[in-house]
């Protein structure tokens, strides 16, 4: 859903990047917990910054407590999620799914999806071994995505155009 940055100021705020559609909607979701399930968050108020939000975070007060959240990936059960119309899906429905060519050649494994500010990347764990296969996450490269079928189509680099 989010992930905590660095402190800002000296009264506790932070910054947050969201991941969520509507980047706003970050607090409709009640409580974040961390990766592990082991701690909560609640986000008390959040204001647009240049390319981040601040945010309170209850029980967060001064600056040293807030340094202590940097980096800290925030998640919300799948239960508390919008239902999804058709053909949608959330990026965690795709790792896991066999990565394979148009013509079914296998690929590999889709292992993430990361975003490092300029769009979606896709990542594949090649079957044969090697390096993660990194891609745009764009219709030209991902053509195809079956969840079903357990599958994403994949149109290879060396064919992109």
């Amino acid at each position: 859903m989010a992930q905590i940055g660095a402190a800002h100021g000296v009264r506790g705020e932070v910054r947050l990047q969201s991941f969520t559609e509507d980047p706003t909607a970050v607090t409709a979701y009640g409580p974040l917990e961390s990766e592990d399930g082991t701690r909560r968050f609640e986000i008390e108020s959040l204001r647009p910054a240049k390319d981040h939000f601040v945010v309170r975070i209850a029980g967060i007060a001064d600056r040293d407590a807030a340094e202590q959240l940097t980096n800290i990936k925030l998640y919300v059960a799948r239960d508390r999620l919008p239902p999804l119309d058709d053909n949608a899906f959330y990026h965690a429905d795709l790792v896991g799914l066999a990565a394979v060519t148009s013509e079914g050649a296998m690929l590999g494994t889709v292992t993430a999806i990361h975003n490092f500010g300029a769009g979606d990347i896709i990542e594949i764990k090649p079957d044969a071994g090697g390096e993660p296969l990194m891609l745009p996450f764009t219709a030209t490269a991902v053509p195809e995505i079956d969840i079903a079928a357990g599958r994403i189509v994949i149109v290879p680099p060396d064919t992109v155009e």
